[in-house]
C-alpha cells in the first residue's frame, strides 16, 4: 500500500496563478503555468482581467484542459484610456494609476478563492494585499518573481521600506552598491534610470509605491521564487539567501520557451521573414527588437535608424504597428531605401523566438528585459543593450558584467543616446575584435540558458517546494 507522502507526491494541485497586468509578468507567469501543469497534471486557475487574456498565447491542446483562464474586469478609471488593462496600453507615467485600479480587484479575487478553494497560490509582487487574503483562508501564496537574483539582491532586505530605516531616500542613494553585496560589482543604477521610478511616484504620492509593494510580497509570501539559475547569478543567489533571511528562496530556472531551442521553428517563420534571412551569412545580422511595451520617442527612433546605417552591419528591426505611419511615428526619410539589401524594417509582431533561432542571426539588440536577455541566451546570442524603464538599468549592468554584452552609451543626465554610440555597440557585439570576448561569453551561455534539463531540474525542486508547502498547511 502507497504511504501518504507516495500520493501526496502523485496527487494533482489546484493551483491559482495572478500575475501583474503587464505582459513582461503575463507571459512569464503563463509558461511557468504550462511547465507545472506538465507535471502530474496540475490544474492551473490563470487570473487576469478579460482584455489581456485574450491578448496572450493559447495553452497548447494537450494543455487546454488543464489551464482556466479566469477573467476579473478590471473597474473603468477615469484617469486611464478606455479598455486600458496592461501597461502596453498606457504611458509609463499612467501605470501608477493601473495599480490603483488593480488593487480594486481585492475583493472579487478573495471571492474567487472562496468558491474555488485551490491549494495554493502564486503570485507577483504588485498585489500587496493577497497574502492577507491567503492567511484568511488557510492558504499558502507563493510569490513568483521574474526579477533575476541580482535585482532582487539589489533591493535589499525586505525590513528597509516597511520599516523606515532605507538611507536610500533620494535617487543619488541609488547610483551606488549597496553595501549588502559583499563583492564587487557594477550593480547600480543610472542616475536618470532611478530619477524616472521617482518621478513617476512623486506624481501619483496615494498609489503605493514598487518597493511597498515588493516588500509587502516578500513579507507575507511563504516563499519567494525567482526566475534564475545558480550557475548565471550564484553569487547574487547567495546574497538574496542571506537578506531573505525569514523566507526560503527558491529558484525555477530560466524558464527558457521551449522553442527557443529547437530549431525546427524555423519553419513557422513568416515566409517574408524566412526568405530575407536565409539570404543572409550565418551569424551575420543583428536583432534589433525593444519588446512589446518600450514606446520609443520618434527621436530615439531617428537616433537607432542611423546608428544601423552607420554600423554597416546587416539588420533585422521590428518596428511595432505603433510607430507606423500612422501615429506619425516613423523612421527618416529615405532610411529604407539607403539600406536596402543590408537591412530590414518590419512593421508587424513578428515571432522573435524563432527569429532569434535562426542561423543568420548573431546578435540582438535590446531593452535588456530579463525575458529578452534568457531568449538571447538560450540562443548563444551576444547583446546590445539599451535599457529604457524599471529594472532595466540593473539587468544591463548584469549583462555587462557577465561579458555577455556590452551596453549603449548614453547620457547620463536624460538617458539619451546618440547614433555614433549605437553604431559603436552594434559593431564591438557583431564584428569588432575587442568583442570576441562577449561573443564566446554568450556563446558558453547557451550552455546553461539553453539547457532543457538543467532548467527542468530547477522547476522539478521549485515543484517539490509547493508540494511540501500544501502539507504542511493541511496538516
Amino acid at each position: 500500500m502507497a504511504s501518504q507522502d507516495e500520493e501526496d507526491h502523485h496527487q494533482s494541485l489546484h493551483i491559482v496563478v495572478f500575475p501583474w497586468l503587464a505582459f513582461g509578468h503575463l507571459l512569464p507567469f503563463l509558461e511557468l503555468s504550462k511547465r507545472l501543469s506538465q507535471r502530474h497534471s496540475h490544474r492551473i486557475s490563470f487570473v487576469s482581467t478579460p482584455r489581456n487574456l485574450q491578448r496572450i498565447p493559447k495553452p497548447p491542446p494537450h494543455l487546454a484542459h488543464l489551464i482556466s483562464f479566469v477573467h476579473l474586469p478590471l473597474p473603468t478609471n477615469p484617469d486611464l484610456p478606455p479598455n486600458a488593462e496592461s501597461t502596453l496600453d498606457l504611458d509609463y507615467h499612467q501605470v501608477p494609476y493601473l495599480k490603483a485600479a488593480f488593487d480594486t480587484l481585492a475583493t472579487p479575487f478573495a471571492q474567487f478563492l472562496e468558491i474555488s478553494k485551490p491549494d495554493l497560490i502564486i503570485f507577483d509582487f504588485v498585489q500587496h494585499w493577497l497574502p492577507n487574503i491567503a492567511s484568511k483562508l488557510n492558504l499558502p501564496c507563493i510569490f513568483f518573481n521574474i526579477f533575476n537574483a541580482s535585482t532582487t539582491a539589489f533591493a535589499g532586505p525586505p525590513s528597509l521600506a516597511i520599516d523606515v530605516v532605507d538611507p536610500r531616500n533620494e535617487p543619488p542613494h541609488f547610483t551606488v552598491k549597496p553595501n549588502w553585496i559583499p563583492f564587487e560589482s557594477n550593480m547600480a543604477y543610472r542616475l536618470h534610470e532611478i530619477r524616472r521610478v521617482f518621478n513617476s511616484y512623486q506624481l501619483n504620492s496615494d498609489v503605493p509605491s514598487d518597493i511597498f509593494r515588493y516588500t509587502s510580497a516578500v513579507r507575507g509570501c511563504d516563499f519567494m521564487a525567482i526566475r534564475t539559475c545558480n550557475e548565471f547569478e550564484g553569487e547574487f543567489v547567495k546574497v538574496c539567501e542571506e537578506i531573505l533571511k525569514e523566507k526560503p528562496v527558491v529558484l525555477t530556472g530560466l524558464l527558457p520557451p521551449r522553442h527557443v531551442v529547437d530549431m525546427d521553428q524555423q519553419n513557422k517563420l513568416p515566409l517574408s521573414i524566412k526568405q530575407w534571412l536565409d539570404l543572409r551569412e550565418p551569424r551575420s545580422v543583428v536583432y534589433v527588437a525593444f519588446g512589446s511595451e518600450v514606446k520609443l520617442t520618434q527621436g530615439e527612433i531617428e537616433e537607432l535608424a542611423h546608428g544601423l546605417e552607420m554600423s554597416e552591419v546587416p539588420f533585422f528591426w521590428v518596428l511595432k504597428m505603433k510607430y507606423s505611419i500612422q501615429t506619425q511615428l516613423r523612421v527618416p526619410l529615405g532610411f529604407e531605401e539607403r539600406v536596402r539589401g543590408r537591412g530590414m524594417v518590419y512593421i508587424e509582431w513578428a515571432p522573435q523566438q524563432e527569429i532569434l533561432s535562426h542561423e543568420s542571426i548573431g546578435g540582438f539588440v535590446n531593452q535588456s528585459g530579463w525575458s529578452s536577455v534568457i531568449e538571447s541566451l538560450a540562443n548563444g546570442l551576444p547583446m546590445a543593450v539599451l535599457p529604457m524603464a524599471s529594472t532595466q538599468g540593473l539587468v544591463a549592468r548584469l549583462v555587462v558584467w557577465r561579458r555577455v554584452g556590452v551596453e549603449i552609451e548614453s547620457d547620463e543626465r536624460d538617458g539619451s543616446f546618440t547614433r555614433e554610440a549605437v553604431a559603436k555597440a552594434v559593431r564591438v557585439v557583431m564584428v569588432e575584435e575587442e568583442g570576441e570576448v562577449v561573443r564566446e561569453e554568450a556563446r558558453k551561455a547557451r550552455e546553461v540558458f539553453g539547457d532543457e534539463s538543467l532548467n527542468d531540474g530547477y522547476l522539478d525542486g521549485f515543484e517539490l517546494f509547493l508540494r511540501e508547502r500544501v502539507r504542511a498547511f493541511k496538516r
